[in-house]
């Protein structure tokens, strides 16, 4: 049996996220009044079953937060950390950024893209006048692919293709092998 991060933190059941949803909607809503016109980067983790937040996924999620951070100062954004959430149901930042919104997601991809890690963050690119996020498929992209077996990753989520047991020892592969943690 492989050593999981998934035996610690406080498991959250579909209340908890579904709060956690509305409140980002909320936020998203307060920093648009007060920033108008800006440009919001929404970044979580994706992270399958009841487990969202522990000091392994905190440890996962800063290094993704320097890693999305040293991307905006190579492409010149000017950025601004608003809100930091570290709450039970996961970590969540908020940052107004700007620039033209086509691409600072086109860094965002790359955030996603680039490494094992960053394929575990959704990084989602807000504009106030539009009702969505701007979107791969609005920049002509290939969708998100599964960090399993490589099919689209909706594909997957939608069919249950892959167990949570599954994905959670793949995340916490991911982890050991990125930190200096025998698993």
């Amino acid at each position: 049996m492989n050593k999981t991060i998934f035996n610690e933190g406080q498991k959250q059941d579909i209340s908890a996220i579904l709060a956690a949803k509305d409140y980002r909607v909320q936020l998203q809503k307060a920093i648009f009044a007060k920033y108008p016109g800006a440009t919001i980067v929404n970044v979580n983790l994706n992270i399958p079953g009841p487990i969202k937040n522990n000091h392994y996924l905190e440890q996962i999620f800063s290094r993704g937060k320097r890693h999305l951070e040293e991307l905006f100062l190579e492409n010149d954004f000017d950025f601004r950390l608003v809100k930091e959430i570290n709450q039970p149901s996961g970590q969540e930042i908020f940052y107004v950024v700007g620039g033209e919104p086509r691409l600072i997601k086109e860094a965002c991809i790359v955030f996603e893209d680039q490494t094992e890690l960053g394929r575990l963050f959704d990084a989602d690119v807000i504009v106030e006048d539009q009702v969505k996020a701007v979107s791969r498929k609005d920049l002509g992209q290939k969708q998100r692919t599964c960090f399993i077996c490589s099919r689209p990753a909706k594909e997957c989520a939608r069919s249950r293709r892959h167990s949570v047991t599954q994905m959670q020892e793949y995340i916490s592969r991911l982890y050991f092998e990125n930190f200096n943690e025998k698993g």
